[in-house]
């Protein structure tokens, strides 16, 4: 019975995946709603290569906010809620009962759960993107471990089952069902089901769904927004300016393939180009020194010698505007060492000089609240600390430039898989959530 329940899930999944061109060409958008997740203890991961004693630049979880979907998955149907990020491949749910965890996926109480075995062509073929590679555990069934640096890990195995969002229903989609694994921050991932891969891997949410395109925009005060699957056609969205994804062919040991990589070409802070040599934005023959687009982490790092150039130029840009908070041992988040005191009853930031990341073929502009974050509880007689939202990569030993989602604020941005680009355009995102016909104040 088991085995004719895979049978008919293998032939379902071969059936999507045939036809996944034209579910993308002619469906309508699916629209879900993103919430924000406050985090009150702050962590930092990032994957581990293949090789044991490297590691790639992928920051999974550095942030105070995330932003979540909530979907049903099962049948009968289950709600779940999952982290958004684009940086990774794999979706994975908790599948096991613990007091901890609020909330949990039950396998068992599902008529459309299928474990995958090691044996099947979906475990052989399709986990060749996972950032280690999957083992035949005693049950013979596909097992997967994605651990990371400060020691913490998920495991379990990998299954088939039905998700839906929208009106639109996936039967046959693969995910990790978490058995077992070690939190660094118990109380942030207690909150949440689990996390919904979205990179251009072969087993990302996107690609299992089918869709060529998707698009979220966060709304600048609260960072609540929506998340877009399919192509956009709205008369009111402004032209998106693009940047080509880098390809990459060869295996490094330092670049990840499947990620959304683009090339950042300079950086400018009211129209001043920092005075650096394009050569300090390509990856090198290691493949370290790549630039991505993480939805997943929450503020943007560059490597050394760029973060110092740019922290240089704010300072000398801001003197007289803001108040350096004169604490040298003081550094957000262990990689954001430029922070300021501001009144605790202003009601607006004073102007700041806007920052432009330079990418290939477009530039996105940074400006107001997307610059400075206001720390939560660090407070110093009568003002706030705020500190600046660009960190130091090199602190924390990640050996790539990541766009976290802070900067993404008030930014439609588009992930164009079709035509392998990225695009973006300013925009208000409450604005543009309510002409799609949600309540984006409610949403928080």
């Amino acid at each position: 019975m088991v085995f004719l329940r895979l049978l008919v899930q293998l032939f379902i999944s071969f059936i999507f995946l045939r036809s996944k061109q034209c579910f993308s060409s002619n469906q309508s958008p699916i629209i879900l709603p993103l919430r924000t997740q406050n985090n009150h203890h702050i962590s930092a991961r990032r994957l581990f290569s293949n090789s044991s004693s490297k590691t790639t630049g992928k920051l999974l979880f550095h942030h105070n906010v995330t932003l979540t979907a909530s979907l049903t998955i099962g049948t009968p149907p289950q709600n779940i809620t999952m982290v958004l990020d684009t940086g990774s491949e794999l979706s994975w749910l908790r599948c096991k009962k613990e007091p901890k965890f609020s909330s949990i996926f039950n396998p068992l109480a599902s008529k459309t759960y299928t474990k995958i075995p090691c044996s099947s062509q979906t475990c052989k073929t399709r986990t060749s993107d996972l950032t280690l590679p999957v083992t035949c555990d005693p049950a013979k069934l596909c097992h997967f471990i994605i651990s990371y640096a400060d020691a913490s890990s998920v495991e379990g195995h990998l299954a088939f089952e039905t998700f839906r969002f929208g009106s639109l229903t996936r039967p046959a989609t693969v995910f990790g069902c978490m058995d077992s694994g070690s939190s660094s921050n118990s109380e942030e991932d207690a909150k949440t089901t689990g996390l919904m891969g979205m990179n251009r891997g072969s087993l990302s949410f996107v690609n299992q769904m089918g869709f060529g395109k998707f698009s979220y925009c966060i709304s600048g005060l609260d960072s609540t927004g929506f998340l877009l699957l399919g192509e956009a056609r709205y008369s009111w969205l402004k032209p998106l300016n693009y940047t080509p994804l880098v390809q990459m062919s060869t295996p490094l040991p330092y670049f990840d393939r499947v990620a959304y990589s683009v090339q950042l070409e300079g950086i400018k802070v009211n129209n001043k180009v920092l005075p650096l040599p394009k050569s300090v934005f390509v990856p090198d023959h290691t493949g370290a020194g790549q630039t991505m687009v993480d939805s997943g982490t929450q503020f943007t790092f560059l490597l050394g010698p760029v973060y110092s150039a740019l922290r240089k130029e704010f300072l000398l840009q801001t003197a007289g505007v803001l108040r350096v908070l004169n604490e040298p041992h003081y550094v957000f988040q262990g990689a954001m060492d430029l922070c300021y005191l501001i009144d605790s009853t202003s009601s607006s930031l004073p102007y700041l000089p806007v920052v432009k990341l330079m990418f290939r073929g477009a530039e996105m502009s940074v400006s107001g609240q997307r610059l400075l974050y206001r720390v939560p509880g660090e407070v110093r007689g009568k003002d706030s600390v705020w500190c600046f939202t660009f960190g130091n990569s090199d602190e924390l030993g990640i050996s790539s430039f990541l766009i976290g989602h802070h900067q993404q604020q008030n930014v439609w941005m588009e992930y164009d898989l079709e035509n392998s680009r990225i695009g973006f355009a300013e925009l208000r995102c409450d604005l543009a959530g309510q002409r799609l016909g949600l309540d984006v104040k409610n949403l928080a």
